[in-house]
């Protein structure tokens, strides 16, 4: 049952060229970024840093080819990063579970889709429900009302986090 209500598809983050900068997807307790790694690039190649509120992508010895200020706190101990087959992907643990994040990074949460924003929300409020009642069947539920409650806040909170 937790599989139908995992993210649907990665959320993508496309430059003013048309170019995706990276996607992004996220469940009750995590953020995953996937960012395309420089061709050949190796793990040790890379100088990668998770940090409570910001994240450093970038090959040792030059510039990060990306730095951001995150969305929210993570749990940066918990946090971590794997390269495989050209694709970085970053795991943010969010310090607050349940938060729904409208990007990774707080400088494009204006460029996000609010449609999308609302059904991650939904999505993760139906996480939440299912994760509390595992005997219950939540994949096919909707809300009624104009907006989906906080799973970070609703009733008080989601615990575990």
């Amino acid at each position: 049952r937790m599989d139908r209500l995992a993210p649907p598809a990665r959320r993508a983050h496309v430059l003013a060229c048309g170019r995706v900068a990276y996607e992004w997807e996220q469940t009750l307790d995590a953020v995953s970024v996937y960012v395309r790694a420089p061709p050949g690039a190796r793990g040790r190649d890379l100088d990668v840093a998770l940090e409570p509120t910001r994240a450093r992508v970038g090959v040792k010895g030059n510039a990060p080819y990306m730095e951001h200020e995150l969305w929210a706190r993570v749990k940066a101990s918990e946090s971590t990063w794997t390269l495989a087959d050209g694709e970085l992907a970053l795991t943010l643990v969010k310090a607050t579970r349940g938060e729904a994040w409208r990007s990774p990074f707080a400088a494009h949460g204006d460029a996000s889709d609010a449609k999308e924003d609302e059904r991650d929300k939904q999505r993760l409020m139906l996480e939440r429900f299912q994760a509390e009642n595992p005997g219950f069947d939540f994949s096919d539920a909707s809300f009624n009302g104009q907006t989906v409650p906080d799973a970070s806040t609703f009733m008080g909170g989601c615990g575990g986090g």
